[in-house]
């Protein structure tokens, strides 16, 4: 493992032992009267010793910080239940008095429920500060002339900003002989600059061009030198970047973003980010007894796991594990069989989960991890991903920002089939409409729309 893994790794390590321990203490206070005896140290000791069999069984502390966190909660819940099963067996099978029998029976509730609650908060804040940018943005950069090092040297000299360049994309054969001593390697060009892409993880790209001085302007300049008069220069930018466009300043730089858009600002990020939390975890708290019954539901109408977690494409065009309730006897892993209507292999009680909507609601999940927001566009298989990026004009667009469990396409009646181009460019063209235009007005009325809306559950099957 890299650094980053081992001492996330580490961290649950500890953090797992003290949750362990300080739920025994707590039993033990509560249900025996004379404190700690020597039996109780061995007990501790003993629980401790298993709990490390069972996590190195499970390899619950190898995983990789770089990939979604979901596989490292359902390790976490089989690894509780594994103990729970044991100390299940050793309660009825062993014969203890009776307080210490209470210990056991409180020690084996309390552990489990505290230690995933504790983790599922902390992968959530670990997964959040990673999704966005607290380990830094993979950039490219590109261009002609003296910008291009100085880009480079700002970003090398600040690394606290975040911006990790990654190479160089050579922009015409003048630049590749200007950048020699900037200490990157070009790793493309223009024309190939997509594959780059398409095989590495790159954030942003940034294009370092100077800008053309006429005669004219340099004339005016004087002009007003020579009188002590003020200049202001405008660029047109608009011309080339439409009107989404924002200036901002770092250093001696003039950055202007493409594609500006209200969750580019940080308050309303924050503002989102907080609101998908709290929303998130009352739904959670509230139908925890709801997703009880429908596990049972589900177990008793057909063999198998009660979720489905397939793969999903979520921002910046990573893949991410979702969380579903099976709603299928055969479920497709190869993420390219689309579901459709009067499908066999939907089960009696998936039949009513998938009309309201209701296997939907575990993804809820993944908006407290931090991998999805309340209200975005929806992810899409990865199959189905690469067919929109290759048929609809600025499909990928969506994936600036985090996917929702529910959202403007969906609501509007586009969700479902995508067998026809009409049906494509629709959803597409809700998506970056919400985008373009977001207001946490706007999510609420979403929300609302999801609940009590005609459109929303009219193609669903």
């Amino acid at each position: 493992m890299n650094s980053s893994n081992k001492i996330v790794a580490g961290f649950f390590l500890i953090w797992d032992v003290l949750t362990l321990g300080l739920t025994f203490l707590v039993s033990i206070y509560l249900y025996k009267e004379n404190g700690f005896q020597t039996l109780d140290w061995v007990m501790f000791f003993a629980l401790t010793s298993l709990w490390f069999v069972i996590v190195m069984w499970r390899r619950l502390y190898y995983f990789d910080f770089n990939s979604d966190f979901s596989s490292r909660i359902m390790n976490y819940l089989k690894s509780s239940a594994i103990l729970v099963i044991m100390l299940g067996i050793i309660y009825l099978v062993f014969t203890f008095p009776p307080t210490f029998r209470k210990v056991v029976l409180s020690f084996s509730i309390g552990f489990p429920l505290i230690g995933i609650v504790t983790n599922f908060f902390i992968l959530s804040v670990i997964n959040r500060l990673k999704n966005n940018g607290g380990t830094g943005k993979n950039v490219l950069v590109t261009g002609v002339g003296d910008m291009v090092g100085k880009v480079n040297t700002y970003y090398n000299e600040h690394p606290s900003m975040g911006y990790n360049i990654k190479g160089l994309v050579k922009y015409n054969t003048l630049a590749e002989a200007e950048a020699t001593d900037l200490g990157v390697p070009y790793v493309s060009d223009v024309n190939r600059m997509g594959d780059y892409i398409k095989d590495n993880q790159v954030d942003e790209i940034i294009v370092a061009l100077p800008v053309q001085c006429s005669e004219e302007i340099k004339k005016i300049l004087s002009t007003a030198d020579y009188h002590g008069t003020r200049v202001k220069f405008v660029p047109d930018y608009q011309d080339l970047l439409g009107t989404g466009y924002k200036v901002t300043k770092r250093g001696g730089l003039d950055m202007v973003s493409f594609r500006q858009m209200p969750l580019d600002d940080r308050l309303s990020f924050f503002i989102k980010e907080c609101f998908d939390w709290c929303f998130s975890s009352l739904v959670l708290l509230f139908l925890s007894p709801v997703f009880l019954v429908i596990a049972i539901l589900i177990k008793l109408d057909s063999p198998g796991s009660v979720f489905f977690c397939p793969t999903r494409i979520g921002k910046g065009g990573k893949p991410f594990r979702v969380f579903k309730f099976r709603t299928m006897s055969v479920n497709d892993t190869s993420g390219t069989a689309s579901t459709v209507k009067d499908d066999p292999r939907i089960t009696r009680i998936g039949k009513i989960l998938r009309k309201y909507s209701i296997d939907e609601l575990p993804q809820f999940a993944n908006v407290f991890m931090g991998d999805m927001s309340v209200v975005g566009p929806r992810p899409h298989r990865t199959f189905l991903n690469q067919e929109f990026q290759e048929s609809v004009d600025k499909a990928m667009v969506r994936h600036y920002f985090k996917p929702g469990v529910t959202g403007w396409a969906q609501v509007n009646g586009w969700r479902g089939p995508t067998e026809t181009d009409e049906q494509k460019q629709q959803r597409i063209s809700h998506d970056l409409w919400y985008l373009e235009n977001w207001s946490m007005k706007l999510d609420i009325k979403i929300i609302y729309l999801t609940v009590f809306g005609k459109k929303t559950h009219g193609s669903a099957f």
